[in-house]
């Protein structure tokens, strides 16, 4: 039961920080207004929470409820798998980055400031994100199937 309520945790967290990432891609438009501006902060903190729920559940389901763990060690599409899920993290730091920079703007009520090619570039970076993480289910569905064991 506990194997069933992990996986189905790993994959409620999966599903919302897919949501949250294309809220964050709706809203995301210039002109900016205010309200918007603010969703988009909150939207982000609460993508990088569901972003560390992704990694603590996953990280129970190897650790206990998995296949064990020597079966992810020795796994090739495990480790692209968690590579891929690390660059997206390192990856989605520069929306943050620009919406951490928004913080005296919107304290003092005012609509943040950005320009196109800023606005460009952070699209651009959470496009990336959502198409990495299209990829992360197939490199799920192909590990389990038992692609990518190395022999120890």
């Amino acid at each position: 039961m506990a194997a069933a309520i992990a996986a189905y945790l790993h994959y409620l967290s999966i599903f919302l920080l897919f949501a949250l990432l294309t809220l964050e891609h709706q809203l995301f438009k210039l002109p900016l207004d205010l309200p918007r501006a603010r969703s988009l902060v909150r939207i982000d903190i609460a993508y990088g929470a569901t972003a560390g729920l992704v990694l603590l559940t996953g990280a129970a389901r190897v650790l206990w409820y998995g296949k064990g763990l020597d079966y992810y060690l020795h796994n090739s599409v495990f480790h692209a798998k968690f590579g891929l899920f690390i660059l997206i993290g390192l990856v989605s730091i520069v929306p943050t980055f620009v919406f951490l920079n928004w913080r005296n703007a919107l304290k003092a009520g005012e609509v943040p400031q950005v320009s196109a090619k800023q606005a460009k570039w952070v699209t651009m970076v959470i496009r990336l994100e959502l198409l990495g993480l299209l990829v992360l289910p197939l490199l799920a569905a192909l590990m389990a199937r038992g692609y990518g064991v190395i022999a120890p």
